[in-house]
Formats: C-alpha cells, structure tokens, sequence
C-alpha cells in the first residue's frame, strides 16, 4: 500500500488520537510495587501490556502513550523501578513480569475490570524495550511484544529474542543515537523466533518517544517529538488490538495494512 494511501492514513490518524474508553489512573504500589496503571473505567476479560521506562527515564514521561493505550480498551501498567544509572536489566525483567502477575490477580481501580491472562503482552522504550524482550523470553503467558527504540541489555535481549516465539514489533528512530536501529532493533527483529515487524521512523530521536522536559534530554542529546509520538502510538495501537483483543472484520484488515507499510510516516 502507498505511503500517500488516504486510507491508511485516516487510519493513522484515527488510532493516534484516544479511544473510546475512559480512562483511570491507580498506584502499583498497592500491590507492593512502586509505579503506575492506566485502565479503561471498566471491562471484563480485558488485554494488559506490562511497560517498560528507557534508561534514566521516569515513568511520567509516558503517561500521555500508557493513558492512549487505555482509552483503547487495554490496561496499561508501568513499574517505577531501576531508575537509576546502573540499572539491572535482570531484574527490571522480572518487574515487567510481577507487573502482568498484578493485572491477572490483582484489584485495578474501582471500577468492574478483570484481566484475560490469555491477552497479556510487554511494550517497552530503550532499555525497558530490551527488558521487555527478556522477559517475554521466560514468560509463557506472553502474546505480544512491542518495543520503541530498543536498547542491548546484560543479559542479552538480542539472544532472548531467539526464545520469543509470540508476534513481535520493533520501532526503531533513524535518527536514534543511543540505540541506532542496525545495532539494536535490527539485530532484535533478526532473532526473533516467532512472528515479526520491524519499522523505521526516518527523523525519530532515541527520546522522541517520549513526553515532557527531563535532565536527561541533555544526556542523551534528543527530546519529545509530536510526530514521533503520533506515528508510534498508532502502530502500538495497532498491534496490540491485532494481537491482545482479536479484532477482526474491516478494522483488522485496517490495521493489519498500517503495520505491514514498509516505511511508516513520521
């Protein structure tokens, strides 16, 4: 499909924008873990994506793409854990994967909600899109993984990849720095065991996914970019409605048309 198709850009822009839920916003650390969750007001049998934050940054950086995926229908739930400089991956994973274990059993807001423990998946920036990676590598219940400008990890989320055998996303920048697309998303798509998509936004920074000021923009030497926010949330839309909630019909076809465009608008 051309990248001038009318009809998958009015279906860029609709996944862009909210969705039709209200949304919630609740404290992880009810469940004994510090961070944050973003669930439509109500819905049974719900999808939910374990998030995780890019090195260095705070979870508040993604509020504005956790809160879009919620208004979607899929509870988004983000721990605020190895913030720091010297984070461990290893254990980052196994917050991503505490997290979901919250979502199946736990109590989310206050509304009626209850969680399908066949519709979970991993999404995840830099280094947390690496950690996403290791622990869809060890995580059965896992249908689905998306990842934003993913970085290496120690262990390797290069080698996990060969144990992901669930659908897989990876976003890449092109003008991504820290974690350049033929070093790390490349390499990521390239071992993935099951199926997969790799997609490059040519003028997206490592930090253009993400929202809002931070100390670390002089760092790491890249910022929020509105295009590159509006282009990833709607291929992360896209995939996990494809993948979590089993869209069918016109809309699937929709969708499936976005994701399968080589080189996606920025």
């Amino acid at each position: 499909m051309a990248r001038t198709d009318p009809a998958l850009r009015r279906t860029a822009q609709e996944l862009s924008r909210p969705g039709p839920h209200a949304v919630a916003r609740g404290d992880l650390e009810v469940a004994g873990i510090p961070g944050v969750v973003f669930t439509p007001r109500s819905g049974r049998g719900l999808a939910a994506v374990a998030f995780g934050h890019g090195w260095l940054q705070p979870t508040a950086r993604y509020t504005e793409l956790l809160r879009h995926v919620a208004s979607w229908g899929v509870i988004a739930a983000a721990p605020a854990t190895q913030g720091g400089a010297l984070a461990s991956h290893r254990q980052f994973a196994e917050d991503l994967r505490t997290v979901l274990d919250v979502c199946v059993r736990g109590r989310l807001g206050e509304g009626d909600l209850s969680v399908d423990s066949s519709k979970l998946g991993l999404l995840g920036h830099g280094m947390g899109g690496g950690c996403a990676v290791l622990a869809a590598a060890s995580e059965d219940r896992c249908a689905a993984v998306v990842t934003l400008a993913v970085a290496e990890t120690l262990p390797s989320a290069v080698a996990a990849a060969r144990d992901c055998r669930m659908p897989g996303l990876h976003v890449a920048g092109g003008k991504d720095l820290l974690a350049p697309a033929l070093g790390h998303a490349d390499l990521v798509a390239r071992a993935w065991a099951g199926p997969v998509q790799r997609r490059t936004l040519p003028k997206a920074s490592h930090l253009g996914f993400t929202a809002g000021q931070h100390w670390s923009d002089l760092l790491i030497g890249s910022s929020p970019e509105n295009r590159t926010r509006q282009m990833s949330r709607a291929l992360v839309t896209a995939f996990l409605l494809r993948h979590l909630t089993g869209v069918t019909g016109t809309d699937a076809t929709a969708y499936d048309a976005l994701l399968a465009e080589p080189h996606p608008r920025d």
